[in-house]
């Protein structure tokens, strides 16, 4: 496969985000401030640095106060649309949200509420030979909380786990909530099912989509890694500011 620069990302911004409490009752959860700036504008802006000049951001509770400090984009000299997830049942069902959008080209896939270092940005803008990208921390003790990637000699993901239990396989690998797809993700999330959770998975397309045969390639992330789940890595991120 080509080379092709990835210039397309879809940004999940639709969530409340309960456990920020009353944080959250005015503003959607990416747009909570980080050092002075609305997280989701330091993925913007990340993003915008590696080549990316397209985005789609899917929005949701106080949708309208993405709407008003994005605009069109222009001030990020980018593009910025929106779609609304009308219906919370799962990151699976977001990203068919974004198939008109993405049509016949690769695209970036962040939850609005991860940070990382900038520079791993420009790394998921290049997917070379891959069929996508699955971003990972070196992170056991952070397993429980997520997903086990399993990966092979090669950092080829071989298998995805959710929140494995006690006693169940398990990786170091945490998956980090950034992904790189070509279009071919939505020939799986179009066939997903519900999970025990009651909801369409992301992670359980991406693993039909490795295990299918095609190249999953798993990327360690450089830098610091955050996701900003409640208060307590609120505090401690600005405590750094």
């Amino acid at each position: 496969m080509s080379r092709e620069p990835v210039t397309k990302a879809v940004l999940l911004a639709a969530g409340k985000g309960t456990r920020m409490r009353e944080l959250t009752n005015e503003l959607p959860k990416p747009m909570i401030p980080v050092r002075g700036k609305p997280i989701l504008q330091h993925i913007v802006e990340g993003l915008r640095a590696a080549g990316v000049t397209r985005f789609q951001i899917i929005v949701g509770w106080r949708a309208e106060v993405v709407r008003d400090f994005f605009g069109d984009g222009s001030r990020f000299d980018a593009a910025v649309e929106y779609t609304t997830q009308e219906v919370q049942d799962g990151t699976g069902r977001v990203v068919e949200l974004a198939k008109g959008f993405a049509g016949a080209e690769p695209f970036i896939l962040s939850y609005g509420d991860i940070l990382v270092d900038p520079a791993n940005y420009h790394r998921l803008a290049d997917l070379a030979g891959a069929e996508a990208l699955i971003s990972v921390k070196h992170n056991p003790g952070e397993i429980a909380k997520g997903g086990a990637v399993f990966v092979n000699d090669r950092f080829e993901m071989t298998d995805l786990r959710e929140k494995p239990q006690p006693g169940e396989p398990t990786s170091p690998w945490y998956n980090a909530g950034i992904y790189t797809f070509r279009p071919s993700i939505f020939e799986f999330t179009a066939k997903l099912e519900k999970s025990p959770r009651g909801e369409y998975e992301l992670t359980d397309a991406i693993r039909a989509l490795a295990l299918s045969g095609r190249l999953v390639q798993a990327l360690e992330l450089s830098g610091d890694w955050a996701d900003v789940r409640d208060p307590e890595v609120l505090a401690q991120l600005n405590e750094k500011a």
